[in-house]
C-alpha cells in the first residue's frame, strides 16, 4: 500500500522522465525543414553540447520574460482590483444601510393598523 507521499514522489518522477524523453527526442531528431527533397538523404546532425546549452538559456531566458512580465502586468493591475471590491464593499454597505433604514422608517411611521392577509400577502390598511 502506496501512501500518498510515495505516491506524490512517483508523479513528480514520471513527469520527469516525460519532459527528459521529449527534450532527448527534440535534440535527437533534426527538425523536417532539414530534410532535403532532391533525392541526397542527409544525415541527422547531432546538436553540440554548446548547441544545447544555448537551447536551455534561451528557454530559461524566455521563462523569466514571460514570469516578469505577467508580474508586472499584476502589480500594475493590483491597485485597479482593490479599488474594485473596496468600491463593492462600500455599494453592499450603503445598500444594507438603506434597506435597513427603510424598514425602521416605514415602520415607525405606520400607524398601528390590523393587517390583512390576501392571497399569502400581507397589506396594512391605511385609513
Amino acid at each position: 500500500m502506496m501512501t500518498r507521499q510515495q505516491r506524490h514522489q512517483d508523479q513528480q518522477s514520471r513527469a520527469f522522465y516525460e519532459l527528459s524523453a521529449l527534450i532527448l527526442n527534440l535534440i535527437r531528431y533534426p527538425p523536417p525543414s532539414s530534410i532535403q527533397y532532391s533525392g541526397e538523404v542527409s544525415t541527422p546532425r547531432r546538436i553540440t553540447p554548446a548547441g544545447l546549452a544555448s537551447m536551455l538559456l534561451g528557454v530559461s531566458l524566455a521563462l523569466m520574460f514571460c514570469g516578469s512580465i505577467t508580474f508586472f502586468i499584476g502589480f500594475l493591475l493590483m491597485p485597479w482590483v482593490i479599488g474594485l471590491v473596496m468600491l463593492l464593499y462600500v455599494a453592499g454597505i450603503v445598500s444594507s444601510l438603506s434597506i435597513l433604514g427603510r424598514a425602521i422608517f416605514c415602520h415607525t411611521l405606520a400607524p398601528a393598523s390590523p393587517r390583512k392577509t390576501v392571497h399569502g400577502m400581507i397589506l396594512l390598511l391605511i385609513d
